[in-house]
C-alpha cells in the first residue's frame, strides 16, 4: 500500500472524532469564539524532550514521548483541513544550546530558544502539550492555562470547553492564567495556551493518555477547537 494511502486510513478514526466533536459541542455549551485573528500560524510545542522526560507515569513513561505523540496527531488533523502547524520539536530531543552542560542548564537553555522560536513567528498562536502529575493518584482530568497576552484567556476557556464537552463531560476544571514560574507562556507575547492533558499519576488516566486511539480522540477534539474557535 502506497505511504500516503497508509497516512489517510490512519487519519480517518480522528477525522470521524473530529466530526463527533462538533457535534458534541452545542452551541449553548461553548464560550463566545475569541477575536483572534482567523488565519494565524498556529505554533505546536511538545513540552520537555532529550534528556528532560518531565513527569513520568505510574508505569515509567516519561511525559516527553507522550507530548510529542499528540502534538504529531494534532498537526496531521491540522494539516488535513488546511491548517499545516509549526512543530518546534518534531522528534525526542531538548532544543538547548551546545554549549550547555548540566542538566539544569540545558532545561533552562531548552525554554530560552522555545521563546525565541516562537517570537520569531509573526502573529502566531502558542499551543503547548504536557501532562500533569500530583503525589495522589485520585485527580484526574485535562487543564487548560493561558498566557497573561491579549486573546490568551479566551482562547484556553475555549479550547477548556471543547475538551469537556467533546472529550470527557465529567470533567469540571476550568481554564486558568498559567503561574508566573512558567518560563515559556510568561516569555512570549502572543496568543499563549499550555493544556495538562492529564494526569500521569492517575492509573486509569495513565492508561488512555498512552494509548494511540485516545491521543487521536484528543488531537481531534484540540484541533476542533483551534479551528472552529479563536483562531
Amino acid at each position: 500500500m502506497a505511504v500516503w494511502k497508509r497516512k489517510w486510513l490512519l487519519l480517518l478514526p480522528a477525522l470521524g472524532l473530529l466530526a463527533a466533536a462538533a457535534l458534541a459541542l452545542r452551541p449553548e455549551g461553548r464560550p463566545a469564539a475569541a477575536p483572534l485573528p482567523n488565519r494565524a500560524p498556529l505554533i505546536l510545542d511538545a513540552g520537555h524532550g532529550g534528556e528532560d522526560g518531565g513527569a513520568v507515569s505510574v508505569t515509567g513513561a516519561p511525559e516527553s514521548g507522550i507530548n510529542l505523540a499528540i502534538v504529531c496527531k494534532l498537526d496531521a488533523i491540522l494539516g488535513f483541513y488546511g491548517r499545516p502547524a509549526v512543530l518546534l520539536r518534531q522528534e525526542d530531543v531538548s532544543l538547548h544550546d551546545s554549549d550547555a552542560q548540566t542538566l539544569r542548564q540545558k532545561k533552562t537553555s531548552d525554554l530560552h530558544n522555545r521563546a525565541e522560536l516562537v517570537e520569531k513567528i509573526d502573529g502566531g498562536i502558542l499551543v503547548s502539550i504536557h501532562q500533569n502529575s500530583y503525589p495522589e493518584p485520585r485527580y484526574h482530568g485535562a487543564q487548560v492555562f493561558y498566557a497573561p497576552t491579549q486573546g490568551s484567556p479566551e482562547l484556553g476557556q475555549y479550547l477548556q470547553a471543547a475538551l469537556r464537552e467533546g472529550l470527557d463531560p465529567e470533567n469540571g476544571r476550568e481554564a486558568k492564567q498559567i503561574p508566573d514560574t512558567v518560563y515559556l507562556m510568561n516569555h512570549v507575547t502572543c496568543p499563549a495556551v499550555l493544556v495538562e492533558c492529564g494526569f500521569l499519576t492517575n492509573p486509569a488516566e495513565e492508561a488512555l493518555l498512552r494509548s494511540d486511539i485516545y491521543q487521536r480522540r484528543l488531537a481531534a477534539v484540540l484541533a476542533w477547537g483551534l479551528l472552529t474557535g479563536p483562531s
